[in-house]
């Protein structure tokens, strides 16, 4: 088993159920949260050197590009509508970022 993969895997998963934790409550927290275990996987992404890899690394810097405004939106303008809309950009592209880690796990299986 790839531990690296394993927790590539556990950081984008978790930031994908994170922003949609978002969706259902509004907080501030969880926003918070989201946006940090998302940056924590853009970190992952670096420097990974596969196919599909500047998908992937594109894919979670939009989230991230979702997330942090999202954050400042709702903690400095009380914008909560604008917040959850940001957020639902970043859960379309965590799972475009899954979709894209999928068919990279389907391709390296194919290549042994």
């Amino acid at each position: 088993m790839n531990w690296g993969k394993v927790f590539y895997m556990f950081f984008t998963l978790m930031s994908l159920t994170t922003s949609a934790a978002f969706i259902f409550e509004h907080s501030l927290v969880a926003l918070f949260i989201a946006g940090s275990v998302n940056v924590v996987s853009t970190l992952m992404k670096i420097g990974v050197r596969n196919v599909l890899s500047a998908e992937l690394l594109a894919g979670s810097l939009v989230a991230d590009l979702h997330l942090i405004p999202a954050f400042f939106a709702m903690k400095f303008y009380t914008n909560v509508d604008m917040a959850v809309g940001l957020v639902i950009g970043a859960v379309i592209a965590n799972l475009y970022t899954i979709f894209i880690s999928m068919i990279e796990s389907a391709k390296q299986k194919t290549e042994f």
